[in-house]
């Protein structure tokens, strides 16, 4: 089984430097030449009984291994990351074992990230219904993680041209453009909630920091961006409950809407995760939602999402009712990093 375990390592480090992290590549490809039994976290590694690719296994202990860097208690570790290059076989295998307490528990659970950078395609598809739909929007978010992306209009973005957000704002986000600008027309959002299996407090420091922790580091413009989203969110503190996503999409679809607001429904990269009979019923209620829908309720689903089985690019749909309209908007770049506008038909 070690056999896989390294291999699996080896798949991850190659995402990782096509996905322009050679740092974290680098690390999983030394992990990959070190690991041993010599250590607790390096026996749990080799031995897992899962698998190691659906499981995350390499970024748990990546993430891990960036939280103790970013700790400083560990010199050599975090002068290591600071610098990008060095001996990473003889540093990780000595941090291996003089930190394999600390370590140990990283593996215990998936990571859990937020990442910031689809704000861009998503408000970019809040702006197409907005020029279409012309009301408030009451936004519900599927897989919220800590509800940074439920701040979305609080952020400052250019978006091929277009310049839109709040001058103020403390996170900015460029992505790369390719195509036709969005719509100019900026939506006001009236209601925002989120759900999440394991909602993330960012007002709580260790919370903060372990999902700091999974975010790349040698990405600083990534880094940086997320933390100013936590700061953001520690001023508007975004409203996600603890539940199972369809439980609670049937439960606030079942509401009654207001007249004149417009509720949608999005989520980004969380479809694939969920079980197939979690997204029936998902599905089913954003579709009977959809057949309620009237001109003076509309109802919306936004998507950033991979069209299975390839897991790259991310593809922006929205979904408008009463017309029930297919608007197939964006090719993205995982991140958000870069946006390929296609606002066409499906």
């Amino acid at each position: 089984m070690s056999d896989a375990i390294r291999t699996a390592f080896r798949t991850q480090a190659a995402g990782c430097r096509t996905m322009g992290s050679p740092l974290t590549a680098d690390l999983l490809d030394a992990l990959a030449r070190i690991l041993d039994h010599g250590s607790r976290t390096g026996a749990r590694i080799l031995d897992w009984p899962g698998d190691p690719m659906a499981d995350a296994l390499k970024l748990r202990i990546a993430g891990g291994l960036h939280a103790l860097a970013r700790s400083e208690q560990d010199a050599e570790l975090t002068a290591l990351y600071k610098a990008g290059t060095g001996d990473f076989d003889a540093v990780l295998q000595r941090v291996l074992a003089e930190w394999d307490d600390w370590l140990y528990p990283w593996l215990d659970r998936p990571p859990q990230t937020n990442e910031v950078g689809r704000s861009a395609a998503l408000m970019a598809g809040l702006m197409v219904a907005a020029q279409r739909l012309a009301m408030p929007i009451d936004l519900l978010e599927l897989g919220s993680s800590a509800g940074l992306n439920l701040n979305l209009d609080r952020f400052r973005y250019q978006l091929g041209g277009v310049e839109a957000g709040p001058a103020d704002a403390l996170v900015h986000i460029a992505p790369a453009w390719n195509g036709d600008a969005p719509p100019g027309a900026w939506p006001h959002i009236g209601a925002r909630r989120g759900v999440d299996q394991n909602p993330l407090d960012m007002r709580d420091d260790a919370v903060a920091s372990r999902l700091l922790a999974y975010c790349w580091p040698d990405q600083h413009d990534r880094l940086a961006r997320l933390e100013a989203a936590i700061a953001t969110a520690r001023i508007h503190p975004p409203m996600v409950d603890a539940g199972d996503a369809a439980d609670w999409i049937e439960h606030r679809l079942a509401a009654a809407q207001d007249r004149g607001t417009a509720r949608i429904v999005m989520h980004s990269v969380f479809w694939q995760y969920l079980p197939r009979n979690s997204q029936n019923r998902i599905e089913a209620a954003i579709l009977q939602a959809g057949a309620s829908a009237t001109a003076d309720r509309p109802f919306g689903w936004l998507s950033f999402e991979p069209d299975p089985p390839a897991i790259s690019p991310m593809q922006l749909r929205l979904q408008l009712w009463p017309s029930g309209d297919v608007l197939h908007l964006a090719a993205c770049h995982p991140h958000g990093a870069a946006i390929n506008w296609l606002d066409r038909n499906d």
